[in-house]
């Protein structure tokens, strides 16, 4: 072997001695690093024109037996094989809450608010907002993981924002007898206007009535320099088991058959226009585009589209 030559023996017996010489360089004068368990980032912001969006994890948490609330029209046998087609598991489902952040520039814009005060504020905290930033809080609609956290201690969390809402869902929960609603969203009514189909919030933001999961279930359509992406809220609550089969039931659709018809619209929508959406419960960060698959939908997670 001339100078500056290492044969393939030499360098196997040094690798082999590397980890006898790891454990003779002083392993007792340090502890093993300790294990912090799973985690995940709390915002994700990307780019839509003018705009700034940012999505919040406000929650996240596993939900056991999801074929109690996804798939109740089908047989155990179907949910089990496109359960493992998708590699999921069908003892537990991830729930994610995630409420959106719209920047315009001129307003920052909260749609929805998780599940507690704690949760929104931390997450926005996390994104270097603070609750007083917040000029308007859109509801899409008022399940309590919604509405969480629009009261804190009996006040407002977002001491100077209005509020939005559609109509047809203020006035049904208005009727109901819910203590979420009667704590977190009445005492807000002289606060927020009510809107329908085709309002405007800001400029920029458009209602699109996305009715069934709730009668007065609204998307928002965001569009700036010729951008568009869609706050698509609960319209489809999982990424294989409603979006990629619309036509399965799902057990928070209050109405089944119009949130069936919904999906189908805005996943044809979706996927025709290639419009990306934020869905409240999709894969956090939240943020995907839509194709077709024979009869039913994919589900394509963001990947840098919207960095650029």
């Amino acid at each position: 072997m001339t100078k500056g030559q290492i044969t393939r023996r030499c360098l196997m017996a040094a690798t082999a001695a590397l980890p006898l010489a790891a454990s003779l360089a002083g392993t007792s004068a340090r502890a093993a690093a300790p294990m912090m368990g799973t985690g995940t980032t709390r915002f994700n912001r990307v780019k839509l024109g003018a705009f700034e969006v940012t999505t919040l994890l406000a929650a996240t948490a596993p939900r056991p037996d999801p074929q109690t609330i996804f798939g109740l029209n089908v047989s155990q046998d179907e949910f089990n094989a496109v359960s493992a087609a998708a590699n999921l598991p069908t003892d537990q489902a991830q729930f994610f809450f995630t409420p959106t952040v719209v920047n315009t520039g001129a307003e920052l814009i909260l749609f929805d608010t998780g599940l507690n005060p704690d949760g929104i504020v931390g997450a926005l905290n996390e994104a270097g907002y603070t609750p007083d930033q917040v000029d308007v809080v859109v509801i899409t609609h008022m399940h309590g993981d919604h509405i969480g956290g629009l009261m804190r201690d009996g006040a407002p969390t977002f001491a100077n924002a209005r509020y939005v809402t559609a109509s047809t869902e203020f006035d049904h929960w208005a009727a109901a007898d819910n203590e979420r609603f009667d704590a977190n969203m009445r005492p807000l009514a002289e606060k927020t206007a009510m809107i329908a189909d085709g309002a405007s919030v800001a400029s920029g933001i458009t209602a699109m009535a996305a009715h069934g999961h709730t009668p007065g279930h609204t998307a928002y359509v965001i569009e700036s320099e010729g951008k568009s992406l869609l706050i698509a809220a609960d319209f489809a609550n999982h990424y294989v088991w409603s979006l990629a089969h619309p036509d399965w039931e799902v057990k928070f659709d209050m109405d089944k058959e119009a949130a069936a018809a919904t999906r189908r619209r805005i996943l044809g929508m979706l996927a025709a226009d290639r419009t990306p959406f934020v869905g409240y419960h999709m894969p956090w960060p939240g943020m995907g585009y839509v194709e077709t698959a024979g009869d039913g939908f994919r589900y394509v997670p963001l990947s840098y589209q919207l960095m650029l």
